[in-house]
């Protein structure tokens, strides 16, 4: 009920008047869930904040919660100064029915004061991730309502590397030395400038929209990549995974983090290359890339990491796997590039690493005249 509150409460926040007046009408599902409103500010109705900066909330606001909402706002706030101001058009304050506010804990004014702010959700609600208690819809409505900043109170990972602390990958004079005997794949792109990263470190960690997850056919966790991811989300990424009925080799299909400091799982099965790479098994591999990207932009994902798909016990090789990773990425950011800021290959071997960064020059070159330059200056030992 508490969840269904909050998520509820998140869609009133995001209600704007369409005519620019005041919010007349509320969803019928959101009146049936027990929230009830006292007072909606009209053109010329005393507005909080507005006229009564030093005085008292007004009785006619709030009729029966007179001596809560003062002590409260005197306890926190300080002095009725501090009160936020409401605009005009949106909804103003509101109370929640007795039985419900008992059951939060939470008084009208602080309501009143987290609506405006933001942090309703985080501050009267605390979900266990720890637990298969309760319903995953309704934590999964709460989580993907938060901002960032909200939900890392929720993150299950010891610590979390953001997006900004992961650098581009941008040519260097040794990989341009590796690859001179090599013609690029591709053309140059300067659309695609800044949008490809290679970590190597742990996935469960990257504080992204989007992580992909190397999963078999049943989406319920298994080993390697698929384990960790699950190990770190909580249980509560397994029962949304069960109602999922599976995946097929080369589909995607996407779920919330929850305790991750990813927003997204999307789940992708590679196909099992321990006989032999032919071409079924190198198409299954795009769809797999290819597939994740475009869950991944449908629900506006603008940031996605991909560990090395179908590389560990299903045994597809790796010097292989690698160029079908990135022709895939480069020939959708050709086409989508404005969906997406960044692709992240996330890496656990060395050697991994060193595959990528050798050839991404081929799928991602940079212009002639860098590509010169940075030549020369390996040639003649000088620095760009």
């Amino acid at each position: 009920m508490a969840l269904q509150i909050a998520a509820r409460v998140s869609r009133i926040r995001a209600i704007p008047c369409s005519t620019g007046g005041p919010l007349t009408r509320v969803p019928a599902d959101v009146q049936s869930s027990g929230v009830k409103f006292k007072h909606i500010l009209t053109p010329g109705s005393p507005q909080l904040g507005r006229g009564a900066a030093t005085s008292a909330p007004r009785s006619h606001i709030y009729p029966d919660k007179l001596s809560t909402t003062t002590t409260l706002w005197r306890a926190s706030r300080g002095s009725y100064s501090s009160i936020p101001q409401v605009k005009r058009g949106w909804l103003g304050t509101f109370a929640v029915g007795t039985a419900v506010g008992t059951a939060l804990g939470v008084s009208t004014a602080v309501l009143v004061q987290s609506l405006h702010t933001g942090a309703f959700t985080a501050m009267a609600l605390k979900v266990n991730l720890d637990s298969t208690v309760g319903d995953w819809k309704e934590t999964k409505d709460f989580l993907l309502s938060l901002s960032v900043k909200d939900r890392r109170q929720y993150y299950r990972t010891a610590s979390s590397v953001a997006l900004n602390e992961i650098p581009l990958w941008t040519p260097t004079a040794g990989q341009t030395r590796r690859i001179s005997h090599k013609p690029s794949r591709y053309g140059r792109n300067e659309k695609l400038d800044q949008k490809i990263s290679v970590h190597d470190g742990d996935i469960t960690k990257l504080e992204i929209d989007a992580i992909v997850n190397a999963a078999n056919n049943t989406l319920l966790g298994g080993g390697g990549v698929d384990g960790a991811i699950h190990r770190a989300a909580g249980p509560m990424l397994k029962k949304e995974c069960a109602s999922l009925n599976g995946c097929e080799t080369g589909e995607a299909k996407i779920t919330c983090g929850y305790g991750l400091p990813a927003k997204y799982v999307i789940h992708t099965v590679g196909p099992i290359a321990r006989g032999g790479v032919g071409e079924e098994q190198r198409e299954a591999l795009r769809s797999c890339y290819r597939n994740s990207l475009k869950m991944a932009t449908e629900n506006g994902a603008r940031s996605v990491a991909f560990p090395c798909i179908s590389t560990g016990i299903y045994g597809y090789p790796p010097e292989q796997a690698v160029h079908e990773a990135l022709a895939t990425v480069r020939e959708y950011l050709d086409a989508h590039h404005d969906k997406l800021d960044r692709v992240i290959f996330c890496v656990f071997l060395p050697k991994d690493k060193e595959l990528y960064l050798q050839n991404l020059p081929l799928y991602f070159p940079a212009g002639k005249f860098l590509f010169e330059l940075y030549l020369t200056c390996f040639l003649t030992k000088r620095k760009v």
